[in-house]
């Protein structure tokens, strides 16, 4: 398994049972760590969707609440990290699910141009206040890079939640989303290069190798039609395709991570495949309880990571609100300057889909704490400015969808028509 680039906080010790030995006191621990968490989760998720907001703030909510910055109640343990990772995993493979191959690929051209404004305008945001706070380059550009990457995950879930997947500007945030964490992830490889003084043909290789991992995979995904349901059911233990297809998922996610992506690009990929097979249905129903049980451990967890501490400080504070301020505008011109040809409020619905950072803003952060480009300070502020982010944006997604015309333009038709 990869390890993180970063360490993990030590877990709280709560006593299992007197004599019950190190191993067990662990045990007990993480289980009860997973309790809180998944318990705070649910019951967030509950009340935000009785007052109609979207369930992901209240499981991001209730993460922080239980978590060790707020009543300590839990604890983001190594066990806790998995099941989040795994969470996401599936996520992002029942999101490649409810999105159809031919769909992404006709708004290629709209997703790359929303994509790349997207991830170059935060980036020369950031490395400009970083700069003005008296950062080294190297420093300003990881705060750049903090701000660059779009949470696909908080996204694609509240999309999912609002029935919104198969609207036009979905099949845009999401193909823009992934070629955000792409460039995100392939910058990140370049960043620890420079950081560590070893920009070599190890990382140039490691770069190739993720281009080519994506292209691949949608290559062969229309190859999926061709096969016959019962190939998924053709071994003993099968008899759904649900467990055979867990199995694909999760070599697609280990393989995009072997090639020096994140694995939920692989779990995406794979869900792209899988719905074009027959047994795209009965897939997505089995997989529909898993994401209940696992997905909101994710939320939960990146809700717990949260420290405000730094939000105590008023000169801080500002840093903060001006971070998450320019992370969200940078991301809606990137969207409306992308996507115009979709209209005024579909083009604004896909800029404000792409602002949360998420667990990529996250991983950003501690890893510029790890190698020393930032100081705890700094990343106390990215950490609060991402996670502000990726409050923020669900809220503004829900008032600013029901503003966007149902009939709007297709993307392939927008791109047919310049």
């Amino acid at each position: 398994m990869p390890t993180l680039p970063f360490d993990l906080p030590t877990p709280l010790s709560f006593a299992v049972s007197e004599g019950g030995g190190a191993h067990g006191s662990d045990f007990g621990d993480a289980l009860f760590s997973l309790f809180i968490l998944f318990l705070a989760a649910k019951i967030g998720e509950e009340i935000f969707r009785r007052i109609n907001q979207p369930g992901v703030i209240g499981e991001l909510l209730g993460g922080f609440i239980v978590g060790p910055f707020a009543l300590g109640l839990a604890h983001v343990s190594i066990t806790a990290e998995v099941f989040a990772e795994l969470g996401v995993i599936i996520l992002l493979f029942t999101v490649g699910l409810e999105v159809r191959l031919d769909d992404l690929l006709k708004v290629g051209p709209m997703a790359i141009a929303v994509g790349f404004i997207g991830f170059i305008l935060p980036i020369i945001a950031g490395i400009a206040v970083g700069l003005i706070m008296g950062e080294e380059a190297l420093s300003a550009a990881l705060i750049g890079l903090a701000l660059a990457a779009t949470s696909i995950g908080i996204t694609s879930r509240v999309l999912a939640e609002l029935g919104m997947l198969d609207r036009a500007f979905s099949r845009v945030i999401l193909g823009a989303a992934i070629v955000d964490d792409i460039l995100a992830l392939l910058a990140i490889g370049v960043l620890s290069g420079l950081a560590e003084g070893d920009l070599g043909l190890d990382t140039i290789l490691t770069l190739v190798a993720g281009l080519a991992f994506v292209g691949i995979g949608l290559a062969l995904a229309p190859l999926g039609r061709r096969l016959p349901r019962k190939l998924f059911v053709f071994p003993r233990f099968a008899d759904t395709p649900v467990v055979p297809v867990f199995i694909i998922m999760f070599a697609g996610a280990l393989l995009a991570q072997f090639v020096g992506l994140a694995a939920i690009i692989g779990a995406f990929v794979v869900g792209l495949f899988i719905a074009e097979t027959p047994v795209r249905e009965e897939v997505e129903h089995g997989f529909r309880s898993l994401l209940g049980i696992f997905a909101p451990f994710f939320f939960a967890v990146t809700g717990a990571n949260i420290d405000m501490s730094a939000l105590l400080q008023p000169d801080l504070l500002i840093i903060v609100l001006i971070l998450a301020v320019m992370g969200v505008l940078t991301k809606l011109i990137g969207g409306i300057v992308g996507s115009w040809r979709l209209g005024k409020w579909n083009s604004i619905v896909v800029g404000l889909g792409m602002s949360p950072r998420g667990e990529v803003g996250i991983v950003v952060s501690a890893l510029g704490l790890s190698l020393a480009l930032i100081s705890q300070e700094i990343y106390a502020v990215l950490l609060a400015a991402v996670i502000l982010t990726t409050l923020v944006a669900p809220v503004m997604l829900q008032w600013a969808i029901p503003k966007a015309p149902r009939d709007e333009r297709h993307p392939e038709e927008a791109e047919g028509t310049a």
